[in-house]
């Protein structure tokens, strides 16, 4: 079966924590690359105050009077590349606890431009508010690890959190996928060890609720890019009883930087064909 050559999940100058390079500069690669569809999906705003530390708060998404800037941006690029390859216009929503009214009205507002949604978990409570599970290996040793008490408590909350976002968005819409479901892992080879089994053991929990829901799985190579990380979001196992279950499996490079665009493809492509 011929596999639909599809970055679903990139950045644009719109992300804070990004790159500013033109939005022409990753969509050139991702042509160069032979890539037929590229989905822009970025972090839209957040409810104000969302995270304590203002400083990181502004890093984290754009102000929502940017929100239709980067829409137009979006379909402006879908314009400018038809006939080249497929653009598709979506966002990268965060499970929000507690504030799903935030989300809601976004999605009320922009479903009739929004294509695609790749939906993830991001954040925890932790000490002083909501903490980023993803910033520094230290901010998570200090507001999170502190908080739970050791790395077991917190890959069950993180993992409590992704099913709450699986059977929360499953009324969206649009084409939606799993963000980089192994995003815990991100800092793992700095934090205190665990045994794989607990994160197994909760993964395969998931699998028939994805199934169910109509929910795809964004398999994440960004964590091949991250020193203490070293390997894609996604278990090469869980990837392939994925596949096995008929839930849909849509690469993703979560670029950040032109650069970033197709890493992984090779990996994510050998996976599919070891699979069939």
């Amino acid at each position: 079966m011929r596999i639909l050559k599809w970055d679903g999940h990139t950045h644009t100058r719109y992300c804070y924590h990004g790159s500013g390079a033109p939005e022409e500069q990753y969509i050139d690669r991702a042509v160069q690359l032979g890539f037929e569809r590229y989905t822009l999906s970025e972090h839209p705003p957040l409810p104000q105050g969302w995270v304590a530390d203002s400083d990181l708060f502004r890093e984290l998404a754009m102000p929502e009077s940017e929100l239709p800037a980067y829409i137009e941006y979006a379909r402006q690029m879908k314009r400018l590349y038809e006939g080249k390859i497929e653009i598709t216009v979506g966002l990268e929503l965060d499970h929000l606890p507690g504030q799903h009214s935030y989300t809601e009205r976004l999605v009320d507002e922009w479903q009739n431009t929004l294509e695609d949604v790749v939906y993830s978990v991001h954040y925890l409570p932790g000490i002083g508010g909501i903490r980023c599970i993803d910033f520094t290996s230290d901010d998570f040793q200090t507001g999170l690890l502190a908080y739970y008490g050791s790395m077991e408590t917190v890959i069950e909350e993180y993992y409590n959190q992704v099913e709450e976002a699986i059977e929360w968005a499953t009324r969206l819409p649009m084409r939606k996928r799993l963000g980089h479901i192994n995003l815990i892992e991100k800092f793992r080879q700095a934090l205190p060890e665990f045994d794989d089994s607990l994160m197994e053991r909760r993964l395969r929990g998931i699998i028939p609720k994805l199934s169910r829901s109509g929910f795809s799985i964004d398999v994440n190579t960004a964590g091949t890019r991250v020193a203490t990380c070293g390997k894609p979001y996604v278990p090469e196992w869980f990837l392939s009883e994925c596949l096995k279950q008929g839930i849909p499996c849509v690469y993703g490079s979560d670029a950040h930087k032109p650069e970033h665009v197709g890493t992984g493809w090779d990996w994510f492509e050998a996976q599919l064909s070891a699979s069939r």
